[in-house]
């Protein structure tokens, strides 16, 4: 019993274009919800025409004065309420659901609410429907319930008017028509039936066009998969700037921690080889030292490489011109149209692909000299870096590209690389973001 109730309710439409494609349609209440539906539209339409005119009109006329703005706001606005009744009317012909556009505002209170409102595309497009609604939808629900409703019941009820306000043994029929006999007034019956079962596929028909454009115009833009999709970017945005703050704090905790302990430990060891007199003591001491010294160097290295300290004191251009003095090879770096602040994770995946760059230049390309160039515009930061090179470079040959392009990726970034062989080589990087305006730029000398 349970299965067969289920199937019973998964086999029943959910929308009148459903039922009319199903046997016996006619028979159904679909036919008479569609002209309630469509019936139910007049009385509304004719409200929001009224409506809208008088605050129209009214806010024009005031609008050299500041009491008319509110009126022109109230305008603007007055398709919410319309929106939310058509969501109820809708259910009439079309059981699926059709959930609220509007996002909740982040503070209580009328200005937010309406400031949150003036900001939302759905505000304007129920402005439309409601525009809609009141100088074109309305004529049209009443023309197709005066010719697919009110037509047939007049002729099936032709005998009672023969009955009752028959003048001298005859009648109007749709004011059309003259019956001056009964078996004519049955005949205009028997075809009033027939054309009201007729007449309710073409009301099903209309009422189903009509909630699709209803649908189309209140119905919220993003889908289940396309909320999904945008959260999915939301969190994966998340992860990269908690991941961007995890290294900084890794470098941080180094650099103060355990740097400043290797420090103090190497001027310690070349305290204690100062005074040690010479021997095999001396000579162990020397040798810690120089240990000491290099592990320093290599903890420096790592630091550098996990977030350089002058990226987040002085940005970007800083930073990559610290990495071209360190390069083996001579950089030219000319990033004066791209020395502004960017968002920490731009900036830290901006820098980290110029070093890998670098670093694929000094390791494979042969290359004399290279060269850095930046700029931004139109919301984008565009780097290049350029070998004279030998050339023939591929991303998937074990060169580090792939990740990096992956995480240019995660803030919707374009990666590409040229490189024929024979060179030149170049690497562009293009990622979209915003210049802050919370951080002082530093000149860099």
């Amino acid at each position: 019993m349970p299965s067969r109730a289920l199937s019973s309710r998964a086999a029943s439409p959910e929308t009148v274009w459903q039922a009319l494609a199903r046997p016996g349609y006619p028979l159904t209440p679909w036919p008479w919800r569609s002209a309630a539906y469509l019936l139910s539209g007049v009385p509304a339409g004719i409200a929001v025409l009224g409506v809208t005119g008088v605050l129209a009109v009214a806010g024009g006329l005031l609008s050299l004065v500041l009491v008319g703005l509110p009126l022109l706001a109230l305008l603007a606005l007055g398709g919410i309420p319309v929106a939310g009744l058509e969501r109820r009317r809708i259910r009439l012909v079309d059981t699926r659901p059709l959930p609220d556009p509007h996002r909740r505002p982040a503070e209580p209170g009328l200005g937010p609410w309406a400031l949150t409102r003036f900001r939302e595309r759905a505000t304007w497009r129920e402005l439309g429907h409601a525009l809609l609604l009141a100088l074109v939808l309305w004529p049209l629900d009443l023309i197709a319930v005066g010719f697919g409703l009110l037509l047939p019941l007049d002729l099936i009820a032709t005998p009672l008017l023969m009955a009752t306000v028959g003048d001298g043994g005859e009648a109007k029929v749709a004011k059309l028509w003259t019956v001056t006999s009964w078996p004519a007034a049955w005949a205009f019956a028997v075809l009033g039936v027939v054309l009201l079962a007729g007449c309710g596929y073409a009301l099903g028909a209309v009422a189903g066009a009509r909630a699709e454009v209803t649908r189309l115009l209140i119905a919220p833009r993003e889908t289940a998969l396309g909320q999904r999709v945008t959260e999915l970017t939301r969190s994966r945005m998340r992860l990269v700037d908690a991941f961007e703050a995890e290294r900084r704090r890794i470098e941080r905790d180094l650099h103060d921690g355990a740097q400043q302990r290797l420090v103090a430990l190497t001027m310690s060891l070349g305290l204690a080889r100062l005074d040690a007199p010479p021997g095999p003591v001396a000579d162990r001491l020397r040798t810690a030292h120089e240990e000491a010294g290099e592990v320093l160097a290599e903890l420096r290295e790592l630091i550098r490489g996990i977030h350089p300290a002058v990226l987040t004191d002085y940005g970007l251009a800083a930073a990559v011109a610290d990495a071209a003095d360190r390069s083996v090879v001579p950089v030219e770096v000319s990033l004066d149209g791209a020395a502004g602040r960017y968002s920490d994770a731009v900036e830290a995946t901006a820098y980290f692909v110029v070093c890998e760059a670098l670093a694929n230049v000094a390791r494979h390309s042969g290359a004399a000299r290279a060269t850095v160039t930046g700029r931004y515009g139109d919301g984008r930061l565009v780097l290049a870096v350029e070998d004279d090179g030998r050339g023939g470079a591929r991303a998937e040959g074990g060169s580090g590209l792939t990740g990096l392009a992956d995480r240019v990726s995660v803030l919707d970034g374009r990666l590409s690389l040229s490189s024929p062989v024979g060179g030149p080589t170049v690497l562009r990087v293009e990622i979209p973001c915003d210049i802050r305006t919370d951080i002082r730029t530093e000149a860099i000398n």
